[in-house]
């Protein structure tokens, strides 16, 4: 098992979670975060970290598709260790619909 990030963390982007992580498995977009499903060991710590929810187990029904986008994207993204400043309008972003779909940057970001 391993955990993933889902959209929800998309122009909210946290960072709770990096701070906890005993593997640094985290890696960083321009928008959101990803986890690497293979270096993860499950431990579980980030997942209440995470204020808005986005981090769920690949248990979880329809998270199989997280675990691709995660993978993906953490083999392009540079990994993040340690937390960094969340975007100052990010609780803004926390109840917007299809973040996926339309806000969404594939671009790495900034460790």
């Amino acid at each position: 098992m391993t955990y993933v990030v889902t959209d929800n963390c998309i122009k909210c982007k946290y960072m709770d979670c990096v701070e906890v992580c005993p593997v640094d498995c985290f890696y960083v977009g321009a928008n959101m975060l990803v986890i690497h499903p293979d270096e993860c060991i499950d431990c579980g710590v980030c997942e209440p970290e995470c204020p808005i929810e986005a981090i769920k187990p690949d248990t979880e029904v329809g998270a199989e598709k997280w675990v691709e986008f995660n993978r993906d994207y953490s083999e392009s993204w540079p990994n993040i260790t340690r937390k960094g400043d969340s975007p100052t309008d990010a609780d803004d972003w926390v109840d917007v619909k299809n973040k996926l779909e339309e806000h969404f940057d594939p671009a790495p970001g900034e460790p």
